[in-house]
């Protein structure tokens, strides 16, 4: 059962400083995602460290790199989560993980041609970096701000990474695209720089948390070495009692069905139009679109949550995202995928705003690391259905475009189950405990 003294926590970090030092953490490791995850990395993976390799193989490669680095995250989210909460040490365990991913991203500019296995190997361990601090990350929200503006300021978050990830994207795109006005000697150069500048980002703009978000305090004594053998007692407890945590399950059972479905969006969007015929230069388009679309949209579709229901705000980017799949079946010209793009900015980040701050309201705050650590495991797990099935609809009917209207499948579904969470478990004055 969660107590006062255990909320009396978000007070204590609270403060106009404090929420911005910790939404430019968004700003600042979105690069990774926009940059890196999204952008070079599976371009020069292919093209550079493959050279000569059928893409096939490279894309295997590709997946099995991504695959380690989520897997390594997902089975130890709780575990990490639950530690930080009992130590005091959310902040320090997210620069555990963000240093060496800086590092690592930085060290991609070095890797020569060729050496698909240094860059896969500095790729994983970047990304581990990545995915770890975004859970600490997440977990922190609970004590730069109180529970009534947990919607406003996790969609700042989003907003301020959209616009940051954006605005180092469309540079680095511009130094690729004309290499020498930017002093490089070729293409792949300026490429290679992206992620240099990408870690330097990542880095400057983390300054901010550093700095004036507080150490949230230990939920545990540190004494006596045994901090490690409590964590793992208590973190099997948990989840013998998640049970109990009724409104938890359900909301992680449907989010893990509805953010598969935007996750799928997201990872298969390129893909799906370069197999339609579009040209890169309309997909790159499409991607910045998302990106400043995305910036004011994410912060306004959070407020909105605020003034109607933040699970109602949910349900509305769920319909936009099923509107999405259906024209996505169907679209000839690159415009349509411009707009599409649009209507994708319009509600990306406000789903995945409104999931975080509805989730710190079902969860014990003093807790929000270890709890936030299940959050970020369905999350991770959530690649299981999606991408598979996006495939599979393509396969069974013989045209790549029935592979959007797979993903109305989880839409619906997640949505339908969202429901069954009563609306006001996500009010400010809703107290979250165990059932």
């Amino acid at each position: 059962m969660d107590t006062a003294k255990e909320k009396g926590e978000a007070t204590e970090t609270t403060g106009r400083r404090a929420v911005w030092s910790w939404a430019f953490y968004d700003w600042a490791n979105s690069a990774f995602a926009t940059v890196v995850l999204a952008g070079f990395f599976p371009l020069l993976y292919q093209d550079f460290w493959n050279a000569g390799v059928d893409a096939e193989t490279a894309n295997l490669r590709l997946g099995w790199a991504n695959a380690a680095a989520s897997l390594v995250i997902a089975l130890g989210a709780p575990l990490i989560g639950a530690l930080a909460d009992r130590a005091g040490a959310r902040k320090r365990l997210l620069l555990l993980f963000a240093v060496p991913g800086m590092l690592a991203t930085a060290l991609l500019a070095g890797v020569p041609g060729g050496a698909w296995l240094a860059a896969s190997l500095l790729f994983v361990c970047a990304s581990v970096g990545f995915l770890g601090s975004n859970l600490l990350y997440d977990a922190l929200l609970t004590s730069v701000a109180p529970p009534a503006r947990w919607h406003a300021v996790s969609g700042l978050g989003f907003g301020l990474g959209y616009l940051g990830g954006g605005l180092l994207y469309i540079g680095c795109v511009a130094a690729a695209l004309k290499p020498a006005a930017f002093g490089f000697a070729d293409t792949t150069s300026a490429a290679l720089a992206a992620f240099a500048m990408t870690a330097l980002w990542w880095a400057l703009f983390s300054l901010p948390l550093v700095l004036w978000v507080r150490e949230p305090p230990a939920t545990a004594s540190t004494a006596g070495g045994s901090l490690l053998r409590q964590t793992l007692r208590e973190l099997r407890t948990t989840i013998g009692h998640l049970r109990h945590y009724r409104t938890v399950m359900v909301f992680l059972f449907a989010y893990w069905l509805y953010i598969d479905g935007v996750g799928t969006v997201i990872r298969m969007a390129v893909a799906y139009g370069r197999a339609l015929g579009f040209e890169r230069s309309h997909l790159i388009l499409a991607l910045l679109l998302v990106q400043f679309v995305g910036f004011p949209a994410a912060i306004l579709f959070a407020r909105l949550g605020e003034r109607i229901g933040p699970q109602r705000g949910i349900y509305i980017g769920l319909a936009v995202y099923i509107l999405v799949c259906v024209w996505g079946a169907f679209i000839r010209a690159p415009w349509e995928f411009y707009a599409i793009a649009v209507l994708i900015g319009l509600v990306q980040g406000g789903v995945q705003a409104l999931s975080r701050s509805c989730y710190a309201r079902l969860i014990p705050t003093a807790r929000s690391g270890e709890f936030f650590g299940f959050y970020n495991l369905m999350g991770k797990f959530a690649a299981l259905i999606g991408p598979p099935l996006f495939g599979l609809f393509g396969s069974w009917f013989g045209d790549v475009r029935y592979s959007m209207l797979a993903l109305i499948l989880l839409f619906v579904a997640g949505g339908l189950i969202l429901s069954r969470v009563p609306a006001a478990a996500f009010t400010a004055g809703a107290e979250p405990s165990a059932e």
